[in-house]
């Protein structure tokens, strides 16, 4: 019995001793938890990083830090609303939130209610045919939409919606806050959307646009299913037609881009990225592609990038440098432009085409030395028996040298003479001082201007220039113009000038100018380079630098995220514009073509070795 108690107690003790330890354990732990509770505030957060300074809660807005946060709802809709209305919303280039709450309720409770206001209409309807009143479109409208509605739901093709639409907007002041509501609304106002601005309800309109999925407004408004989804945020434009050629994959969605620069306003293109962003290698592919549905390209190539694709297709190429035998007279008259063109009209055209090519070279000219140039062209002309009067189809034009001759005899020339020489008995003698010597008469021909001197490619661009116009001008064809590294041109007024005017009057002659260029702060900053911009419904962008990306967004009216697509795009990514659609683009390209138009110098390379050993085996 004495050993029972003994135990007994011998429990207790121990009991109690565990109950003390525990209770120790749990005042420790309560101590380190209020330890890390201590040591958590005088750390940096998330949330801490993230947060506003500071909130403060008026009836129409918040003022959340330094911005200015207002909501907008809407609580009316048309009968009828297209797919993409929200669209022109979701573009704009401002800062703001959208939140979408979807209700879904039974087809059986909506089905009820459908019937009974169907009776009460059909009711009133057969009432006033009774009593002799005009028939109501208004209501025989509802009463067919109530029907096809009932019919909908009830095979299953419908369903019913309760849906909020809430858009949050940001400014930096009141002001431009009101300026941003005032669109907003105008754009919904031109749909025939009814909106309104919250009034003592500005913190749970925030919070509903907030990426936490609780509405606090509660504003709904009966939908089914397709106006529902008419009002689906997330759109990317499908360029794809009947008719025109593969630009490349939409990178929204998968699709093709198959698109015919003939179909829009004009025809002309613009391609604007960085180096080895792949914009001659798209340009390349677009003009393989062209070449197989019956256009007719001509390039003008700086850096011998276009050698190897004229090759594979059989096309003419030709080097225009001071030691080259191909020349180009920019005396030459434009050919015969139907029976509309008067020898007179075609002479005066020709001494202004020559006029610009003599300000670039000799650096410009002042308003006395422009009036003898002026009369000295003439002059030179007309001793080569080119007037009015003439047929021009029998005539030899001047060349360079006999504007020099003219230029001696004249008063006030000498100094001209002087730097004149250079082109006509000087170093670039070789290059502008003779008759033309060239046929186009091949479906791809390129002009190559890479073996002459930084000085002299303007001066060569602008007469090639000029020589393809009158060519093109003579004949009504299908063709493309393709201008590499056209910031050559942008850098002086005349040819500048020059490329605009092309630019403009090229779609009366079925043609398509396509100007590439890497530099675009010197293409954009001249005002022709943006007039050029204006006039090309295709507009492709690929990569570009920090250095020009606000330029190209401020002149392209580009969103925050096609900015960053621009940066952080790969190769022969980018954005493809064509009218007023445009889709992100990845460019792609078969095995075959990709032989053909790669830029790549390694792989120029190993095609080069392995032409080389099939050459070597062939002769084994």
């Amino acid at each position: 019995m004495f050993n029972i108690k003994k135990n007994k107690l011998e429990k207790k003790i121990e009991a109690k001793k565990q109950q003390t330890k525990q209770d120790i354990d749990l005042n420790a732990d309560i101590e380190i938890i209020e330890e890390e509770k201590t040591f958590r505030r005088g750390t940096v957060s998330i949330k801490d990083l993230i947060s506003p300074a500071s909130i403060q809660v008026l009836p129409e807005y918040l003022k959340l830090g330094s911005s200015y946060i207002r909501t907008l709802f809407v609580i009316s809709y048309p009968r009828y609303i297209s797919v993409g209305w929200f669209a022109p919303i979701l573009n704009l280039n401002s800062t703001f939130d959208v939140g979408m709450f979807f209700y879904p309720v039974q087809s059986p409770v909506i089905l009820k209610q459908l019937k009974n206001k169907t009776g009460n209409i059909q009711a009133q309807i057969i009432s006033d045919a009774e009593k002799g009143a005009a028939r109501d479109p208004l209501r025989e409208t509802a009463l067919h939409d109530i029907e096809a509605l009932r019919d909908a739901l009830t095979q299953g093709t419908e369903k019913f919606f309760q849906f909020s639409l809430y858009v949050t907007i940001c400014a930096k002041t009141e002001k431009e806050l009101d300026i941003l509501s005032d669109q907003i609304e105008n754009i919904f106002g031109s749909r025939l959307v009814y909106s309104k601005r919250v009034f003592y309800q500005a913190e749970q309109g925030f919070n509903s646009t907030l990426p936490l999925c609780n509405d606090e407004l509660l504003i709904t408004f009966n939908m089914n299913s397709s106006p529902v989804a008419s009002s689906f945020p997330f759109m990317s434009s499908e360029l794809t037609s009947d008719n025109g050629i593969l630009y490349g994959i939409n990178r929204h969605n998968n699709s093709l881009i198959l698109f015919d620069r003939f179909s829009l306003q004009n025809a002309n293109t613009v391609v604007f990225a960085t180096s080895g962003a792949g914009k001659s290698y798209a340009v390349k592919l677009e003009v393989l592609r062209s070449l197989m549905m019956g256009t007719e390209v001509i390039i003008i190539d700086p850096e011998y990038e276009y050698k190897y694709l004229s090759d594979a297709v059989g096309g003419t190429y030709i080097n225009i440098s001071l030691a080259s035998e191909s020349k180009i007279n920019p005396f030459d008259l434009p050919r015969a432009i139907g029976d509309q063109a008067k020898p007179k009209d075609i002479i005066r055209s020709a001494v202004i085409t020559v006029k610009g090519l003599v300000r670039l070279m000799l650096g410009g000219l002042t308003h006395n030395e422009d009036s003898i140039v002026d009369r000295a062209l003439l002059e030179t002309y007309a001793k080569k028996d080119i007037t009015p009067d003439c047929d021009l189809s029998k005539i030899e034009p001047p060349i360079l040298q006999d504007f020099q001759d003219i230029l001696e005899e004249m008063e006030g020339g000498t100094d001209l003479v002087l730097r004149l020489k250079k082109y006509t008995e000087g170093t670039f003698s070789g290059l502008l001082n003779s008759q033309s010597n060239i046929e186009l008469n091949n479906q791809l021909i390129c002009f190559s201007v890479r073996d002459l001197e930084d000085e002299l490619r303007p001066m060569a661009i602008y007469t090639i220039v000029n020589y393809i116009w009158n060519i093109i001008r003579s004949k009504m064809k299908k063709r493309i113009l393709v201008i590499d590294e056209a910031w050559w041109l942008m850098q002086h007024e005349d040819s500048a000038k020059f490329v605009y005017a092309l630019v403009k009057r090229c779609r009366k002659y079925y043609l398509g100018v396509t100007t590439i260029t890497q530099d675009v702060n010197d293409f954009l900053i001249s005002p022709y380079g943006k007039a050029i911009v204006t006039n090309s419904s295709l507009q492709i962008l690929l990569k570009q630098s920090s250095a020009a990306i606000d330029l190209i967004q401020k002149t392209f009216m580009l969103t925050e995220g096609e900015k960053y697509l621009l940066l952080e795009c790969g190769l022969g990514e980018g954005i493809f514009f064509a009218g007023s659609k445009h889709a992100a683009i990845k460019v792609v390209a078969s095995y075959t073509e990709d032989q053909i138009i790669t830029s790549d110098p390694q792989q120029l390379l190993k095609i080069e070795e392995a032409k080389k050993e099939f050459e070597e085996s062939e002769d084994e």
